[in-house]
């Protein structure tokens, strides 16, 4: 699905869409449908399409779903904005669009949401995961309720349609896709976005997600009456996360792994602010603490993320337990601050055989062969003795993986992994021996075994997700395992300031003419309508929501 020239190119459309994952994807399918003509411009080759959303998991915020209410969840479009707004923070002048898109967005979620992608075709797996569980007050961040809604398929199947409809635009001539194609210059004449020029790159073999040249082979002019920039937010560049790191989070890391491929790198901001547009949130962002080293890498410093269950005990570089309630699973943000204020990178899981067998998920298609492939057979031994073949596979080959007899064993391999922070041995073991004391109980004091027990009250959690309680040294749970925790660059929270038509607004907050933003270079939607924190499964359906927003309202604007 590419057309790429040797040397130069010029070309005339109603819409340029600029950027090939999932939110252009879906911008441009609106677009197609409303019989416009399309130019959609991506500097990665087509081995590429589709973006970060293939390599995801497929998790999806839905409000009051089919879904929930046979697993006996009671949602509500107010419970879920409660969740959302004590979550965000929204305490910024700039906030009012994002405040608005979360409204609209939760609409979406609460509305027409899942009707709409059932009609494409997207079917979900039964079971309602419960991302970001919070574990304070009522009106304090987390969701109160499962929500995290699996496609089945995960990533490759909720793109399969917008693709599907996107070739069609290509065959019956509504769609040019230049892959290959850089762009380095939003035209701007009379103070309207026109077009978009830049540089064509030669032909890359590069398998999807692995880093592409950029030698440059030619250049080109494109021209349209609306440019919709959906390229991306800045995970992929190291450089400018630490530049934009917040002080609130501590100092930025000197380590990090890379949870998206290296041309994720905020290039289509800056160059949409030299056009006029505004950036806003920049310093908000989502980053993840559960990230470990691939042992298979596609990208460089390519890091995976574990989806935790809530009963490994979590260790800080030193050996200190991190505080209630920042458990596995609850509080993605307050943990990584809890973490940067220790002064280093790192923390720990120390759990047993018994909790990864059932609360280790890898997030990533490729990482969950049973639910991409569709595979029945496979998906039944999630329910069966032995961990997930991704999640064994790690466990022998990935470096931050220690498996033990003892205690003693255990402690010994940590330290050998992290030779330049001194652990505490006693002090682990004491906290150990004390969490296990508390198990002589069906009553506890202690806050992260009251957690366990309660999201075993959820049936989705009992069936998969959450191990029962038990002692992380009595021999029959065992071997003990320890895993070691790397902070891992995720998503974007901030980005260029849209209205409710998706249109970029420049800093007197009016619209630029003829240009638009969606995706996650929009921060989902208004320049970051997540506020500070995100309750998950709201980035793959923020790129689908404002996207469709986008392609629409360009569609009606011509």
């Amino acid at each position: 699905m590419s057309a790429v020239p040797p040397s130069s190119s010029s070309a005339e459309a109603d819409a340029i869409v600029v950027g090939a994952g999932l939110a252009g994807l879906v911008a441009t399918a609106e677009l197609v449908a409303a019989g416009k003509r399309v130019i959609l411009v991506e500097q990665e080759p087509a081995s590429s399409l589709g973006g970060q959303a293939w390599w995801s998991f497929g998790g999806l915020f839905l409000v009051d779903s089919p879904e929930q209410r046979r697993l006996g969840v009671h949602d509500s479009a107010a419970l879920a904005r409660q969740d959302w707004f004590g979550s965000a923070g929204f305490d910024r002048d700039e906030d009012y669009w994002p405040r608005r898109w979360a409204e609209a967005y939760l609409d979406f979620a609460a509305g027409e949401k899942r009707a709409w992608l059932h009609e494409r075709g997207i079917r979900f797996f039964p079971v309602v995961g419960w991302a970001e569980r919070g574990g304070y007050t009522a009106l304090e961040h987390g969701n109160s309720v499962p929500r995290f809604h699996i496609v089945w398929g995960t990533g490759p199947a909720l793109l399969a349609p917008f693709i599907a409809r996107v070739r069609a635009g290509v065959a019956s001539g509504h769609v040019t896709a230049l892959h290959r194609h850089q762009v380095d210059e939003l035209v701007v004449t009379g103070g309207t976005v026109t077009g978009v020029r830049g540089g064509v790159l030669a032909p890359s073999p590069a398998a999807r997600g692995a880093a592409s040249s950029r030698d440059r082979v030619g250049e080109f002019e494109l021209a349209a009456s609306a440019v919709i920039v959906t390229s991306g937010g800045i995970g992929g560049n190291h450089d400018l996360v630490r530049a934009q790191w917040p002080s609130r989070l501590g100092a930025a890391p000197e380590h990090l792994l890379s949870g998206v491929p290296a041309h994720v790198d905020g290039r289509m901001l800056g160059i949409s602010e030299r056009a006029g547009a505004r950036l806003i949130n920049g310093d908000r962002m989502w980053h993840y603490t559960e990230g470990i080293e691939n042992w298979d890498p596609v990208w460089a410093a390519h890091g995976i993320r574990i989806l935790p269950g809530p009963s490994s005990l979590w260790l800080d570089a030193t050996g200190k337990r991190l505080p209630a309630p920042l458990f596995p699973g609850f509080d993605t943000l307050g943990t990584l601050e809890h973490i940067r204020g220790t002064g280093h990178d790192h923390s720990w899981f120390v759990l047993t055989q018994k909790i990864i067998e059932k609360e280790f998920a890898l997030s990533g298609s490729e990482q969950n062969p049973d639910l991409t492939g569709k595979d029945l057979a496979l998906l039944a031994k999630r329910v069966t003795p032995g961990a997930p073949g991704p999640v064994e596979a790690f466990k022998a080959k990935g470096a931050d993986f220690v498996v033990a007899g003892t205690l003693h064993e255990l402690l010994a391999g940590m330290q050998r992994r992290s030779p330049e922070v001194r652990l505490d041995f006693a002090r682990i073991e004491r906290e150990i021996r004390a969490r296990d004391r508390e198990l002589d109980n069906d009553f506890t004091k202690d806050a992260q075994i009251t957690a366990i027990r309660q999201a075993r009250h959820y049936r989705g959690d009992r069936l998969i997700r959450v191990a029962s309680p038990h002692k992380l040294l009595d021999p029959k749970n065992g071997p003990l395992i320890a895993v070691k925790l790397h902070i891992l660059t995720r998503k974007s929270l901030g980005g260029i300031e849209t209205d409710l038509f998706a249109r970029a607004l420049g800093p007197d907050g009016q619209p630029v003419p003829g240009l638009y933003a969606a995706g996650e270079a929009s921060g989902f939607g208004g320049g970051g309508m997540h506020g500070y924190r995100s309750l998950e499964g709201t980035f793959l359906g923020g790129c689908l929501f404002s996207g469709r927003t986008a392609g629409r309202a360009v569609a009606a604007a011509l």
